[in-house]
């Protein structure tokens, strides 16, 4: 599926060489000049879930979307010992690469972050070198500290995570990408747009980021990105100074009630909008609602 058939996605995509032999795929949209706005997918998902946020700000707003390294149209290397080009598919390696894209385009001022899933974790770690920069956040069901002590880890990411046959599974059939887009919403999603989330991660070689996100899941000390979620999370508090959006789907299995109180707690200020009626992809269930709201909270918060 190339982008032009895609539903509500008329973008073209740049490519940026983020590591030798690596090109990471991005959305550059909206005036040079404008405010900018830095739009973080998580897995298994990519730019395509930002698209509808992307048309309702292009007008004003220059809105950054980068595929993350093996998602959506961005390379799929492998990270096999022998691999060439090869990438380490890690936390650290995600906020090295959003770091280079935004220095590539001479980005250095005051940028808005709009986070989601796996999208908090790599935001929140690059604000930690950046956090005066950070002058507004949009947050949707995410994560940028540790898994609450009430909440268990689902067994749907633990079969990822945990089991070599669940990880076949998920490389063979692509079953993470194909489950979120049947069960990541509430809203029946139409199969062009099922589509859309499903295929860019066909194909064993091209679903390899589909399981490693699952498996660089930090649950305690020894993880390889526990450092960097537990600095962002003590370091979270911080931003209660400044402008924050908080659009949450109530029936997320994973980033649920639980995670949205940790954010409540560590941002009191904050503008909330949850909608019991929404799943994880709460831009899909509700982006009539929530892309006026952001845009209305962006107009009235200028990012200075």
């Amino acid at each position: 599926m190339t982008p032009t058939q895609l539903p509500d996605y008329p973008f073209t995509p740049r490519h940026f060489t983020v590591r030798p032999g690596i090109a990471m795929s991005y959305l550059d949209e909206g005036p040079r000049d404008g405010e900018v706005v830095v739009m973080l997918h998580g897995n298994p998902s990519w730019s395509f879930y930002w698209r509808h946020l992307v048309l309702g700000l292009r007008d004003r707003y220059r809105c950054i979307v980068p595929d993350h390294v093996g998602m959506g149209l961005s390379d799929k290397p492998d990270d096999a010992a022998g691999a060439s080009p090869r990438y380490d598919y890690t936390l650290q390696s995600r906020v090295d690469d959003l770091e280079a894209l935004l220095d590539d385009l001479g980005i250095t001022g005051p940028v808005t972050l709009a986070v989601h899933d796996w999208g908090g974790m790599i935001g929140f770690g690059w604000a930690l070198r950046h956090t005066a920069r950070v002058r507004r956040l949009v947050v949707l069901n995410t994560a940028a500290f540790p898994l609450p002590t009430a909440k268990p880890m689902p067994w749907r990411l633990s079969l990822g995570r945990d089991s070599r046959l669940g990880g076949w599974l998920i490389r063979r059939f692509n079953l993470f990408a194909r489950g979120a887009a049947w069960f990541g919403t509430e809203r029946s999603l139409p199969a062009d747009v099922r589509r859309g989330y499903i295929a860019p991660y066909n194909g064993w070689a091209n679903a390899i980021s589909t399981l490693r996100f699952m498996q660089d899941i930090p649950l305690a000390e020894g993880d390889a990105a526990w450092p960097l979620l537990v600095e962002a999370g003590r370091r979270l508090p911080e931003y209660a100074d400044r402008p924050v959006f908080i659009g949450w789907g109530l029936r997320d299995f994973v980033f649920d009630r639980h995670f949205l109180d940790g954010f409540r707690a560590a941002l009191p200020g904050a503008q909330v909008q949850a909608f019991e009626d929404a799943g994880h992809y709460v831009l899909e269930d509700r982006h009539e609602v929530l892309v006026p709201a952001i845009r209305g909270f962006l107009d009235s918060n200028p990012a200075g």
